[in-house]
């Protein structure tokens, strides 16, 4: 099993390499599939504390509203049948917090908060390039003012000129509404510019944790220093990666 906490506004990196357990671990936290075991205690706004893993089907339906996920690929988490108006619209549609003319007015917001016009609105997916079908994918999951955001590999199907852009977007909406974000990642870079705090993954279990810098600084942990090794380096007279360590535990 794995154990972390998270703080209000606090980005919490969840990082290892794929097969770790890191996806696995972020949808139990919403309960999309299930735990066979421990807590998943949340802090509600109210000040409550709920054990998602205990939780009744009502209890659990209010947490997600205040937990939302981010999924890795942009172009199979949206319904192709569904206009983005639809995609953005239908958490909002399905809690009975807005119809009508008030949906259209807070799609058209949501949309401009992602950086997309909100003339759009009536596109589908197919419309879209894959950045701008992942900003659809986090309009549609700060539609209900979550608390927190569960991103898995959010930046990982996208090209490296997007990818700082969508980062950067995270960032600025964490400021502006107060986000705390669980932020699954293999590539550690991504962790560390994100990230206030980090959890390494290796075979289901969290092998170190501590404080971004601190941690990619001065890594304890073997596994931790094989992530840093494999991260390139733009540079050819450094000659880094011949000297790569690999982690090789003991069978």
């Amino acid at each position: 099993g794995v154990s972390f906490d998270v703080m209000p506004g606090e980005s919490l990196g969840i990082v290892g390499e794929s097969g770790s357990g890191k996806t696995t671990m972020g949808r139990c936290l919403l309960r999309v599939y299930e735990p066979h075991g421990g807590s998943i205690n949340y802090r509600r706004a109210d000040g409550s504390v709920v054990d998602i893993v205990q939780a009744d089907k009502q209890t659990l339906k209010d947490c997600r509203r205040e937990m939302r996920m981010i999924f890795q690929d942009p172009v199979g988490s949206l319904n192709p049948r569904m206009t983005v108006a639809q995609i953005v619209g239908e958490p909002l549609l399905v809690n009975g917090i807005a119809t009508g003319k008030a949906l259209d007015d807070r799609v058209a917001e949501l949309l401009q908060n992602v950086g997309l016009e909100p003339a759009w609105r009536e596109r589908y997916p197919h419309a879209f390039s894959g950045g701008q079908r992942q900003r659809i994918g986090i309009a549609r999951a700060i539609a209900l003012n979550p608390r927190v955001i569960i991103a898995d590999e959010a930046t990982s199907a996208l090209d490296v000129s997007l990818r700082s852009q969508m980062l950067d977007l995270l960032l600025n909406l964490q400021d502006k509404l107060g986000l705390s974000f669980v932020f699954i990642s293999h590539d550690i870079a991504v962790i560390r510019y994100f990230c206030d705090r980090i959890a390494v993954m290796y075979r289901g279990k969290i092998v170190e944790t501590g404080e971004t810098n601190q941690v990619c600084d001065a890594p304890t942990h073997p596994y931790t220093q094989a992530l840093l090794s494999a991260i390139p380096q733009p540079d050819p007279r450094k000659r880094s990666m011949h000297k790569r360590f690999r982690y090789q535990p003991e069978s």
